[in-house]
């Protein structure tokens, strides 16, 4: 039962959240091997001034065990 989380800046339309969904579904379906109904997306909007902390600290910067593609960002430098 693959869920997904996508954390990203506010700003894209329901359409394009719709189509981000469904192709990470896809995905997920074809690569993990389960079918549509197995699969949820979850999609949170965090506001640039809330990313450092509720993002960038506590998903990517504390938790390299679980990350599996690194960005080439650092907001707090």
């Amino acid at each position: 039962m693959p869920h997904v989380i996508v954390k990203m800046y506010p700003g894209r339309s329901e359409r394009q959240k719709t189509q981000l969904a469904e192709a990470i579904v896809k995905d997920v379906m074809a690569i993990a091997k389960v079918g549509n109904e197995a699969v949820s997306v979850t999609i949170e909007e965090i506001t640039p001034g809330d990313w450092a902390e509720k993002v960038y600290k506590p998903d990517i910067l504390n938790s390299p065990g679980k990350l599996y593609k690194k960005p080439g960002y650092n907001p707090l430098e």
